[in-house]
């Protein structure tokens, strides 16, 4: 029955985490928590071994993700590349940081994280562009299918500084650090939202291998768990990258919103319970 619990999680966190670009994470962490917290069968799960099998878990989905946006083409490698400079390092912090939570703080943490996110996301359509970034000496172009040319860029000292950011929270909280870095790169540096997903799992799955690495060295990885979760992420982020080819962007941004704020109150709630 564990097996099947682990390999029907995978498959949900893989379709979600490759189709709003957060990696899987967001899915994956939760559950092993909840299960931990509520059934005798995962009774031996702590915040630092979910943490840890997600992120062993996220190197697959991410491989898996931006193998299939590498056919549709809207990975940018030059920018995952800048950005991976700060959120390997970052990942690394963020593991050994993990180590001093206990489960009600881990809860209560990553659920104010994941409404924070959802919060920028809501105002999104009512900011406007940020401009400063427009001369930036790093500028990209994107032509979507429908031939509309998007430009976007970024300083990539800057890039790299946000991505330290994230990538501490990867490693934090075992999330793949996409969850973050899409509305960041929606937001403030004028990604296309398909763009942006695809190259955050690229850079997910980079940071992934860092990041699980040191929770290796922790010994906070539940490999009997992770071998249960990894064919269902694999399969399943197969499939949220082509539905995510299929759907407008906004849509995308909607669908990422709505998971972020129903599993942060939930997270909240059981931060607070638990203490």
């Amino acid at each position: 029955m564990e097996w099947i619990i682990l390999l029907i999680i995978g498959l949900i966190a893989g379709i979600i985490g490759s189709l709003v670009g957060l990696g899987g994470g967001i899915i994956v962490v939760p559950a092993l928590v909840y299960l931990g917290s509520y059934t005798v069968w995962f009774d031996t799960v702590t915040p630092q071994t979910a943490v840890g099998t997600s992120l062993v878990v996220m190197i697959f989905t991410g491989l898996s993700s931006t193998l299939a946006y590498v056919k549709h083409k809207t990975v940018d490698y030059k920018s995952g590349l800048i950005f991976f400079a700060g959120s390997g390092p970052g990942s690394i912090l963020g593991a050994f940081i993990n180590q001093k939570l206990d489960m009600p703080s881990f809860n209560l943490y990553f659920g104010i994280f994941m409404i924070i996110v959802a919060l920028i996301l809501m105002i999104r359509n009512k900011l406007k562009p940020v401009k400063m970034f427009q001369n930036s000496s790093y500028q990209r172009k994107f032509t979507d299918p429908n031939g509309l040319t998007s430009t976007y860029g970024f300083p990539p000292v800057l890039g790299a500084l946000v991505a330290f950011g994230v990538g501490l929270t990867s490693g934090l909280f075992g999330i793949g650090g996409g969850a973050l870095i899409v509305p960041i790169m929606i937001l403030l540096f004028l990604f296309p939202p398909h763009v942006a997903v695809a190259t955050s799992m690229f850079m997910v799955f980079l940071s992934a291998l860092v990041g699980s690495s040191t929770h290796i060295v922790l010994g906070n990885v539940m490999w009997l768990y992770a071998l249960a979760l990894i064919p269902g992420a694999w399969f399943g982020a197969k499939f949220g990258s082509y539905i995510n080819s299929k759907i407008q962007s906004d849509t995308v941004v909607n669908i990422l919103r709505l998971i972020l704020v129903l599993l942060g109150i939930r997270l909240i709630y059981q931060g607070i319970i638990g203490s």
